[in-house]
């Protein structure tokens, strides 16, 4: 089933300037990116994203990683789009993550793990809905 998730090339991956490398990435592993914006996320956007990690010690830490550069949002579209990102990224922690994973190719440590993707289609939406608009995307 052809689905659409969300990305954010994150900002230890764009002041590497690692975009076009992570693309081709996601382009090899099947995915379209249909909508793309380079943006310097704010305070306010950061907070909202992550609130659902509010109340986790790494919160503000990870508001101020995620405003601290520009970052990459995208809208990635393909067959079972948010499950073969989630595989294509790998896992959160790089020194686990798999071989060809841009995690295990990109990232510095956990904290700077290169890229973020939806963990459910309901959080895609939303997430897809926070930086873009239906105008923005063109499928």
């Amino acid at each position: 089933m052809t689905e659409r998730t969300f990305s954010i090339i994150k900002p230890d991956a764009t002041k590497r300037n690692l975009t076009g490398k992570i693309n081709a990435v996601i382009e090899d592993a099947g995915l379209r990116i249909i909508a793309q914006r380079r943006i310097q996320m704010t305070e306010a956007q950061a907070r909202k994203f992550y609130e659902v990690h509010s109340e986790r010690p790494f919160y503000g830490e990870l508001v101020e990683t995620m405003t601290s550069a520009p970052v990459v949002v995208q809208v990635l579209e393909g067959e079972n789009a948010m499950a073969r990102y989630r595989e294509v990224m790998g896992a959160t922690n790089p020194e686990q993550a798999a071989d060809g994973t841009i995690r295990k190719l990109f990232a510095l440590n956990v904290g700077e793990n290169s890229v973020h993707g939806s963990d459910s289609q309901e959080n895609a939406q939303l997430e897809i809905a926070q930086f873009f608009t239906d105008a923005d995307i063109v499928g």
